[in-house]
């Protein structure tokens, strides 16, 4: 492992690429499912395959509604005693709120547990190698552990495209695990560089990237968040016609542009000429992997595209103060 435990972007970047690092995401989403129909009810209102989940496994999956459109984008992880949810900040209140709709005489309980535990994410090559695990975990898979007479889990999910760990710890646990990554040498990193990496890796961010005007399938995650073996769940009959149709109109994509300029949510995305309007913009970031590499800077994002300019090198456009900027889908 490296010593170095600098935290500035440049080094802490190449440290989640090449050996390991750390982000603080203590504001994600949990939630705890218990009762002895905690299976079979969240296997009716997800995408994934929650009824073949054993004791150690998770999955990736979409809540959807009626209209097969994403209500929440979470990871499934299953324990023997209940189910947790962890996904992006900010989507508690909208899970609690949709599930406990449709709590009728269901034995099930929805325990918030965002404000007492909260989520480190250790990153890289190397972080199975720093956490200890035997032989190989795979995504969804997690293991509780105990120090100090403490108990903690670690949840496989390669969030930022390299093998990645949610620790989930008591909130109150969170700086003394933070003091002992730092006396190893482990670097730190700040949102906003888990944001720019994110962006790098393609994964959207409930809210931002999706919302629940899209459709499962627009989010270009189908084949780790959808299930087409699964029994009936709300939303199936939507997922499975656009299946069997064999496109959406839009998706979301990944995307790089020729500036260092950041365009804001919202920034209508063009064709090579700049005449025809391709798509939109959800999330941008300069390329911290610019600076770290010595390349000319550039903008990563990820935005919705018409289908007709869907396929990876397509060339797009911008148009930032009067300016045609050129990019491309990645």
């Amino acid at each position: 492992m490296s010593s170095e435990s600098s935290t500035s972007s440049p080094a802490v970047w190449k440290a989640a690429r090449t050996n390991v690092a750390v982000f603080d995401l203590s504001d994600r989403t949990q939630i705890e499912i218990t009762g002895s129909d905690r299976a079979r009810f969240l296997h009716s209102f997800t995408s994934g395959d929650i009824k073949r989940l054993k004791p150690g496994q998770g999955c990736e999956s979409f809540v959807t509604n009626l209209k097969g459109k994403v209500v929440a984008h979470v990871f499934v992880f299953c324990t023997e005693q209940s189910l947790w949810l962890d996904g992006t900040p900010g989507q508690l209140e909208g899970i609690v709120g949709h599930l406990g709709k449709f709590l009728l005489i269901d034995d099930v309980q929805l325990i918030p547990r965002t404000a007492e535990r909260g989520d480190l994410f250790v990153t890289g090559p190397l972080a199975a190698a720093l956490l200890q695990l035997e032989g190989s975990l795979a995504v969804g898979g997690h293991v509780t552990r105990e120090t100090e007479g403490n108990a903690f889990d670690i949840r496989r999910v390669d969030l930022l495209g390299e093998p990645g760990f949610l620790l989930s710890i008591p909130l109150a646990r969170i700086d003394a695990v933070k003091l002992s990554f730092r006396a190893l040498g482990i670097p730190e990193g700040s949102r906003e560089l888990f944001e720019s990496l994110r962006i790098e890796a393609g994964y959207p961010r409930y809210g931002v990237d999706v919302t629940d005007d899209n459709l499962a399938q627009e989010v270009a995650r189908t084949k780790q968040c959808i299930s087409f073996d699964k029994g009936c769940y709300l939303g199936q009959e939507t997922i499975a016609r656009l299946d069997s149709l064999g496109h959406t109109n839009r998706e979301l994509r990944r995307l790089q542009f020729s500036t260092d300029i950041v365009p804001e949510a919202g920034h209508q995305i063009f064709d090579e000429a700049g005449t025809t309007e391709l798509g939109v913009v959800t999330s941008s970031t300069k390329n911290s992997g610019d600076t770290a590499t010595n390349q000319e800077p550039s903008v990563l994002a990820l935005g919705y595209l018409k289908r007709s300019a869907l396929p990876i090198g397509t060339v797009l456009s911008l148009v930032i103060d009067g300016k045609t900027i050129s990019g491309r889908v990645l």
